[in-house]
Protein backbone atom coordinates (compact mmCIF):
# COMPACT_ATOMS: atom_id res chain seq x y z
CA UNK A 1 0.00 0.00 0.00
CA UNK A 2 1.35 3.48 -0.99
CA UNK A 3 0.68 6.68 0.96
CA UNK A 4 0.69 10.03 -0.63
CA UNK A 5 3.79 12.09 0.40
CA UNK A 6 1.79 14.96 2.15
CA UNK A 7 -1.11 12.64 3.50
CA UNK A 8 -1.23 12.24 7.27
CA UNK A 9 -0.76 8.39 7.44
CA UNK A 10 -1.58 8.50 11.63
CA UNK A 11 -4.18 10.78 13.85
CA UNK A 12 -4.88 10.06 17.10
CA UNK A 13 -7.31 12.46 19.11
CA UNK A 14 -7.40 11.86 23.17
CA UNK A 15 -6.12 8.31 22.76
CA UNK A 16 -6.17 6.76 25.79
CA UNK A 17 -5.33 3.02 26.95
CA UNK A 18 -6.49 2.03 30.56
CA UNK A 19 -5.54 -1.98 31.73
CA UNK A 20 -7.62 -3.62 34.57
CA UNK A 21 -5.73 -5.53 37.25
CA UNK A 22 -8.23 -6.53 39.51
CA UNK A 23 -9.65 -4.04 41.74
CA UNK A 24 -6.94 -1.48 40.50
CA UNK A 25 -6.23 0.26 36.74
CA UNK A 26 -3.45 0.76 35.23
CA UNK A 27 -2.91 3.78 32.53
CA UNK A 28 -0.96 2.77 29.51
CA UNK A 29 -1.35 6.16 27.83
CA UNK A 30 -3.60 9.09 28.45
CA UNK A 31 -5.12 12.14 25.90
CA UNK A 32 -2.67 11.61 23.49
CA UNK A 33 -3.15 13.55 20.13
CA UNK A 34 -0.32 13.13 17.55
CA UNK A 35 -0.49 13.34 13.62
CA UNK A 36 2.18 11.76 11.53
CA UNK A 37 2.99 12.15 8.14
CA UNK A 38 3.68 9.39 5.49
CA UNK A 39 7.12 9.03 5.25
CA UNK A 40 8.74 10.43 8.28
CA UNK A 41 11.27 8.54 10.61
CA UNK A 42 9.86 9.08 13.95
CA UNK A 43 11.91 8.25 17.32
CA UNK A 44 9.69 7.61 19.87
CA UNK A 45 11.91 8.19 22.83
CA UNK A 46 10.91 7.64 26.91
CA UNK A 47 11.63 5.44 29.89
CA UNK A 48 10.20 1.54 30.41
CA UNK A 49 6.93 1.89 31.62
CA UNK A 50 6.20 5.57 29.59
CA UNK A 51 3.99 3.84 26.78
CA UNK A 52 6.30 3.49 24.38
CA UNK A 53 4.77 -0.37 23.58
CA UNK A 54 1.05 0.47 24.53
CA UNK A 55 1.21 3.03 21.98
CA UNK A 56 2.82 1.37 19.11
CA UNK A 57 0.34 -2.48 20.06
CA UNK A 58 -2.34 0.51 19.73
CA UNK A 59 -1.01 1.68 16.24
CA UNK A 60 -0.39 -1.48 15.09
CA UNK A 61 -4.25 -3.05 15.88
CA UNK A 62 -2.75 -5.33 18.32
CA UNK A 63 -4.40 -3.82 20.97
CA UNK A 64 -7.54 -1.70 20.94
CA UNK A 65 -8.08 1.38 22.74
CA UNK A 66 -9.95 2.26 25.82
CA UNK A 67 -11.01 5.17 24.55
CA UNK A 68 -10.24 8.36 21.51
CA UNK A 69 -10.13 8.26 18.41
CA UNK A 70 -7.58 6.46 16.03
CA UNK A 71 -6.54 6.11 12.61
CA UNK A 72 -3.90 4.92 10.40
CA UNK A 73 -3.09 4.73 6.84
CA UNK A 74 -7.04 5.05 6.43
CA UNK A 75 -8.43 2.90 8.23
CA UNK A 76 -10.53 3.60 11.50
CA UNK A 77 -8.84 1.44 14.26
CA UNK A 78 -11.48 1.98 16.49
CA UNK A 79 -14.40 0.96 14.19
CA UNK A 80 -12.52 -2.00 12.39
CA UNK A 81 -13.79 -5.43 13.30
CA UNK A 82 -11.50 -8.13 14.08
CA UNK A 83 -11.48 -9.56 10.61
CA UNK A 84 -10.62 -5.54 8.88
CA UNK A 85 -8.12 -5.24 11.73
CA UNK A 86 -6.42 -8.66 10.75
CA UNK A 87 -6.23 -7.73 7.19
CA UNK A 88 -4.69 -3.85 7.99
CA UNK A 89 -1.77 -5.92 10.24
CA UNK A 90 -1.48 -7.84 7.56
CA UNK A 91 -1.01 -5.49 4.52
CA UNK A 92 -0.78 -2.16 6.29
CA UNK A 93 2.18 -2.67 8.91
CA UNK A 94 5.35 -4.56 9.33
CA UNK A 95 6.56 -5.03 13.27
CA UNK A 96 9.97 -5.25 14.60
CA UNK A 97 9.56 -6.62 18.02
CA UNK A 98 12.81 -6.66 20.75
CA UNK A 99 12.27 -9.81 21.16
CA UNK A 100 12.52 -11.53 17.25
CA UNK A 101 9.37 -13.31 17.76
CA UNK A 102 10.93 -15.69 14.97
CA UNK A 103 9.63 -19.22 14.68
CA UNK A 104 12.08 -21.95 15.71
CA UNK A 105 10.79 -24.60 13.75
CA UNK A 106 10.80 -22.72 10.54
CA UNK A 107 13.83 -22.03 8.49
CA UNK A 108 15.08 -18.07 8.21
CA UNK A 109 13.41 -18.22 4.15
CA UNK A 110 10.42 -19.95 5.41
CA UNK A 111 9.99 -17.11 8.50
CA UNK A 112 9.88 -14.47 6.09
CA UNK A 113 7.77 -16.07 3.55
CA UNK A 114 4.77 -16.65 6.26
CA UNK A 115 3.18 -13.40 6.66
CA UNK A 116 2.17 -13.53 2.59
CA UNK A 117 1.37 -17.02 2.69
CA UNK A 118 -0.70 -16.05 5.24
CA UNK A 119 -1.91 -13.50 3.52
CA UNK A 120 -3.11 -15.70 0.61
CA UNK A 121 -0.17 -14.62 -1.68
CA UNK A 122 0.98 -17.01 -4.30
CA UNK A 123 4.33 -19.17 -2.98
CA UNK A 124 5.67 -18.96 -6.42
CA UNK A 125 5.77 -15.16 -6.68
CA UNK A 126 6.48 -14.82 -2.57
CA UNK A 127 10.06 -16.46 -2.34
CA UNK A 128 12.07 -14.70 -4.88
CA UNK A 129 10.81 -11.52 -3.23
CA UNK A 130 11.71 -12.89 0.10
CA UNK A 131 15.14 -14.10 -1.19
CA UNK A 132 15.90 -10.37 -2.29
CA UNK A 133 14.76 -8.94 0.73
CA UNK A 134 17.54 -11.97 2.60
CA UNK A 135 19.96 -10.80 -0.26
CA UNK A 136 19.62 -7.09 0.19
CA UNK A 137 19.70 -7.70 4.35
CA UNK A 138 22.91 -9.68 3.82
CA UNK A 139 21.53 -13.04 4.89
CA UNK A 140 21.55 -14.11 1.51
CA UNK A 141 24.22 -17.49 2.89
CA UNK A 142 21.61 -18.05 5.81
CA UNK A 143 18.51 -18.53 4.33
CA UNK A 144 18.64 -22.22 4.83
CA UNK A 145 19.16 -22.19 8.39
CA UNK A 146 17.04 -21.97 11.65
CA UNK A 147 16.79 -19.07 14.07
CA UNK A 148 18.66 -20.65 16.97
CA UNK A 149 21.67 -20.78 14.50
CA UNK A 150 21.78 -17.24 14.11
CA UNK A 151 23.31 -14.59 15.91
CA UNK A 152 21.04 -11.70 17.32
CA UNK A 153 21.84 -9.23 14.84
CA UNK A 154 20.89 -11.94 11.92
CA UNK A 155 17.61 -12.30 13.88
CA UNK A 156 16.81 -9.06 13.49
CA UNK A 157 17.48 -8.88 10.25
CA UNK A 158 15.33 -11.51 9.45
CA UNK A 159 12.45 -10.05 11.55
CA UNK A 160 12.99 -6.86 9.14
CA UNK A 161 12.72 -8.46 6.07
CA UNK A 162 9.84 -10.58 7.67
CA UNK A 163 8.07 -6.96 8.27
CA UNK A 164 8.40 -6.03 4.54
CA UNK A 165 7.78 -9.48 2.84
CA UNK A 166 3.89 -7.26 2.07
CA UNK A 167 4.94 -4.39 1.20
CA UNK A 168 3.87 -2.16 4.37
CA UNK A 169 3.48 1.43 4.28
CA UNK A 170 4.36 1.98 7.91
CA UNK A 171 7.67 -0.13 10.05
CA UNK A 172 6.79 -0.15 13.59
CA UNK A 173 9.51 -0.83 15.16
CA UNK A 174 9.28 -1.61 19.48
CA UNK A 175 12.69 -1.54 20.83
CA UNK A 176 14.68 -2.98 17.83
CA UNK A 177 17.89 -2.81 19.43
CA UNK A 178 17.09 -3.68 22.55
CA UNK A 179 18.74 -7.60 22.58
CA UNK A 180 22.05 -6.37 20.68
CA UNK A 181 25.09 -5.13 21.25
CA UNK A 182 25.72 -1.91 19.97
CA UNK A 183 27.42 -2.74 16.37
CA UNK A 184 24.67 -4.73 16.05
CA UNK A 185 22.19 -2.44 17.63
CA UNK A 186 23.73 0.62 15.03
CA UNK A 187 23.15 -1.92 12.12
CA UNK A 188 19.63 -2.44 12.70
CA UNK A 189 19.03 1.35 13.10
CA UNK A 190 20.87 1.93 9.69
CA UNK A 191 18.86 -0.32 8.21
CA UNK A 192 15.54 0.98 9.23
CA UNK A 193 17.18 4.19 8.06
CA UNK A 194 17.49 2.97 4.91
CA UNK A 195 13.77 1.87 4.27
CA UNK A 196 12.70 5.35 4.98
CA UNK A 197 15.24 6.71 2.89
CA UNK A 198 15.56 4.41 -0.14
CA UNK A 199 11.61 2.42 -0.08
CA UNK A 200 9.83 5.69 1.01
CA UNK A 201 8.43 3.73 4.16
CA UNK A 202 7.03 5.50 7.39
CA UNK A 203 9.28 4.39 10.31
CA UNK A 204 8.72 4.33 13.91
CA UNK A 205 11.11 3.63 16.34
CA UNK A 206 10.16 2.73 19.93
CA UNK A 207 13.20 3.14 22.11
CA UNK A 208 15.05 4.05 25.09
CA UNK A 209 18.56 4.67 23.17
CA UNK A 210 20.29 7.30 21.24
CA UNK A 211 21.17 5.26 18.00
CA UNK A 212 18.63 6.15 16.10
CA UNK A 213 18.47 10.07 17.06
CA UNK A 214 20.89 11.49 13.96
CA UNK A 215 17.84 10.01 11.33
CA UNK A 216 14.90 10.86 13.08
CA UNK A 217 12.81 13.63 11.03
CA UNK A 218 10.23 13.49 14.24
CA UNK A 219 10.59 12.83 17.59
CA UNK A 220 7.89 11.79 20.06
CA UNK A 221 8.49 11.85 23.64
CA UNK A 222 6.76 9.88 26.19
CA UNK A 223 6.37 10.19 30.12
CA UNK A 224 3.97 8.52 32.19
CA UNK A 225 1.87 7.90 29.49
CA UNK A 226 1.28 11.18 28.06
CA UNK A 227 3.49 13.18 25.23
CA UNK A 228 5.50 15.42 27.09
CA UNK A 229 7.20 18.45 25.25
CA UNK A 230 10.26 18.64 27.62
CA UNK A 231 13.58 16.78 26.31
CA UNK A 232 13.41 13.06 26.83
CA UNK A 233 15.75 11.25 29.69
CA UNK A 234 16.38 7.76 29.00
Amino acid sequence: MRVSEKKTVIETKALTRIYSLGDSEVIGISSINLEIAARELVVLKGNSGSGKSTLLSLLSGLDRPTSGELKVAGHDLIKAPEEQLTRFRREVVGMVFQNFNLLPTLSVLENVCLPALLAGGWPEKIEPKAIDLLQWLGLGDRMAHQPAQLSGGEMQRTAIARALINDPAIILADEPTGNLDSRNGQLVIQLLAELHRTRERTVIIATHSNLADAFATMEICLKDGMITDTTCEV
